[in-house]
Formats: structure tokens, sequence, C-alpha cells
């Protein structure tokens, strides 16, 4: 893996209570940074990934990156919709994928007045248009496709062949598609997921993370055959 990359969370709630910068009805939480503090140490590390997903990653022809933490609370659906937005503002067109259907966070970074379905409606209807569970240009480049509903047969869903249609589709219709998974240690979701996606971002935060879990998550999804892109330490 390489060297961990670090980047520090905003304190205090994600519930979002932004201006919209987009379209009117949406909103956008103040930990999203790269829009709320685009000074921050914190926006600037996002950028620092950027750099590095874009070098490394998109620019190889790589579409899609699965952002995967070993446990509860280490900031995955933080780097997912701050990375999310920074490609965007690069100009790239694309996708932010919220795949934890047990406990759906990205609603509290980006909220619609009126979102769709989502991915677990759209995980329930094979053979659907996929682009109908979407958020088109929810910020100019991003769109976005919301988990929906909390779930619990969740394994099923995923373990069906449809699931991999539905990724590569997104891969088809967007330069980046970043997807946000479930805490390992939870569900084996993140490794079903990443094993679709190829390609996985592990995310650890200080004073909280365990060596021994980062590294345990890395190795099993080197043995499902994922490409462990890299590491980024998440601050307090």
């Amino acid at each position: 893996m390489t060297s961990a990359t670090r980047t520090a969370e905003r304190p205090g709630g994600a519930a979002p209570d932004g201006a919209s910068l987009a379209k009117s009805e949406v909103q956008f939480s103040p930990n999203l940074v790269t829009l709320s503090a685009p000074l921050s140490s914190g926006a600037e590390s996002i950028r620092v990934l950027r750099t590095h997903v874009l070098a490394q990653h998109v620019n190889a022809g790589r579409r899609a990156l699965a952002i995967c933490g070993a446990s509860l609370g280490v900031g995955c659906t933080f780097v997912s919709a701050n990375l999310a937005v920074a490609l965007a503002q690069s100009g790239l067109k694309v996708l932010l994928v919220d795949a934890d259907l047990r406990a759906p966070r990205i609603q509290e970074f980006i909220r619609p007045a009126s979102p769709t379905g989502g991915l677990g409606a759209c995980l329930r209807a094979p053979g659907s248009a996929i682009s109908d569970f979407i958020e088109e240009d929810v910020y100019p480049n991003l769109s976005v496709m919301f988990a929906g509903e909390e779930l619990v047969d969740t394994q099923e869903l995923l373990a069906r062949e449809w699931f991999d249609e539905v990724m590569k589709y997104c891969l088809r219709e967007y330069d980046a598609t970043i997807v946000d998974t479930p805490p390992a240690n939870t569900s084996s979701d993140c490794r079903r997921i990443s094993n679709v996606v190829g390609y996985s971002l592990l995310v650890a935060r200080r004073n909280r993370s365990l060596v021994s879990d980062v590294k345990t998550l890395a190795e099993q999804l080197i043995d499902d055959h994922v490409k462990v892109v890299g590491t980024l330490l998440n601050a307090d």
C-alpha cells in the first residue's frame, strides 16, 4: 500500500444546513469541507488525495474506487463525499454512490428535497432504468446515487448479478465513480462491493483504528482480488 495521507474531519454533526451551490433544492453539510471551507487543512488534504487518485487511478483508466474502513467511525463517508466533490471540481463527470444499505450516511452530507429510491430500490428492480435512481447534477459535474431506505437483506441484493450490471453502467456513464461502503467489521458487504468495483482505498483514524484491523482488511481484499490503492489516515 502507499504511504498514508492525513486529512482532518471537521468536528460537529453532519446535518446538512448549508446553502445550495448547484440546485436550489439541494443542501450541503458544513462537513463537506471542499465546499464549506476550501482553504482549510482538511480540504487541502482532500485535494492532495485527489491528485493521487487522478495520477495513479483515473488517468490509468480506472474509473471506480470503493472507500473502505475496518470499523465504524473512521470517516469513510467524509472522505467519499469530499473526494467526489473535489474530483468534480477538477472537471470530471463524477458519480457518488452510497452503497451502505444498512446505515446510509451520504444524505447527511448532500441532501436533495425529494431523493429518488436510490441503490436499494434499484437493486430490488432488476432490469430497470438505472438512471432513474440517480440524482443528476446535484453540483456541477457531480451526481449521486443515494442508498435509500435502510435494508436488512443487503447481502442477498449485493450478491445478485444485477449489482454487477449496475456498477458496470456507472463505470460506462461516468469518468469516476466513488463508492461509500459499510464498515468491514459489521458485515461482508464491503468485500463484495470492493470485489465488483475492483479497487479500494482504505481509511483509518488516528486513536481509533487498530493497525491489525486495517492490515487484516487489506489482506482480505487482496484475497478477494481487489487492488488496494492506498491508505488514508484521518486525524481526530
